[in-house]
């Protein structure tokens, strides 16, 4: 089921002519698509362009200058949410996340219109070792910034926000505005009440020959994450742990079973 209240929203930068096909893909699974490019400087939306100028629910954003994914994302969320959208689904715009998945976590969100809907990523054989087993200490750090499980993985970008409580807890924040987005913005709408609802979707990982871009950079980024976690415990032993206490106390006792799937899960080999 096709629903207005809900829009697509891809954040971009220098991603290459992988763009064009990718969001080709996505609107054969959703009509409503805002593309926001953060500060490209590789021509790479001048076909996305091209394409919103006969497509009239694809919507291109541009940013000055490169703020990083959450600023992309918070700018696309609050246009969509001016435009009258109530929740966007987030995905990257390089082709690792599944576009065919894009109408079953909608479904979900028009179902639990006040939870986010979180991906569970499933993993490929292709997927490297180091971003495999990486990802297990945040998946235990948001555990205990959450005091339980719930989020499955705080890393997966693919997943439907409800925009008003999003905008609350990170539109006027300075921080949270690049690769720690997704984890940021997962454990703060936690604190907030909103509940997460965890979806198995595949992921897939291109080299850099079949056309895979990725501007993480292991040193730096790592570093914004460890002391990003820093500031949640903090936040969390002085003054959150209280409300989140009640909130899921108030979740059990709507139904809400938190899941405690593995920390990984491998696809079966090709």
């Amino acid at each position: 089921m096709i629903s207005p209240t809900h829009v697509v929203v891809l954040p971009t930068y220098n991603t290459g002519p992988r763009l064009a096909a990718v969001v080709a893909d996505v609107l054969c699974h959703w009509p409503s698509v805002y593309v926001v490019v953060d500060g490209s400087t590789d021509g790479s939306e001048r076909a996305v362009r091209e394409m919103a100028a006969r497509t009239p629910g694809l919507h291109v954003l541009t940013l000055p200058r490169n703020s990083g994914k959450g600023a992309a994302v918070l700018a696309g969320a609050q246009a969509a949410r001016a435009r009258g959208a109530t929740h966007a689904l987030i995905m990257d715009a390089d082709g690792q996340h599944p576009a065919a998945s894009i109408a079953e976590f909608i479904r979900r969100s028009l179902e639990q219109t006040d939870a986010m809907v979180l991906g569970r990523p499933i993993f490929g054989p292709e997927v490297p070792a180091e971003r495999r087993h990486g990802r297990k200490l945040s998946i235990g750090l948001v555990a205990l910034e959450v005091l339980g499980p719930g989020i499955a993985d705080p890393l997966f970008g693919f997943r439907v926000y409800p925009l008003a409580p999003l905008l609350d807890v990170m539109g006027a924040r300075r921080g949270g505005r690049r690769y720690d987005f997704d984890t940021e913005s997962a454990v703060r709408l936690c604190w907030a009440g909103v509940r997460p609802v965890n979806l198995e979707a595949p992921v897939r990982y291109f080299t850099t020959a079949q056309g895979g871009v990725s501007h993480f950079r292991y040193g730096r980024d790592n570093l914004r994450l460890a002391a990003m976690h820093v500031r949640l415990i903090a936040e969390l032993l002085l003054w959150r742990w209280r409300a989140v206490r009640r909130w899921r106390r108030r979740w059990r006792a709507d139904g809400w079973r938190p899941e405690t799937p593995p920390a990984l899960l491998l696809a079966p080999a090709r």
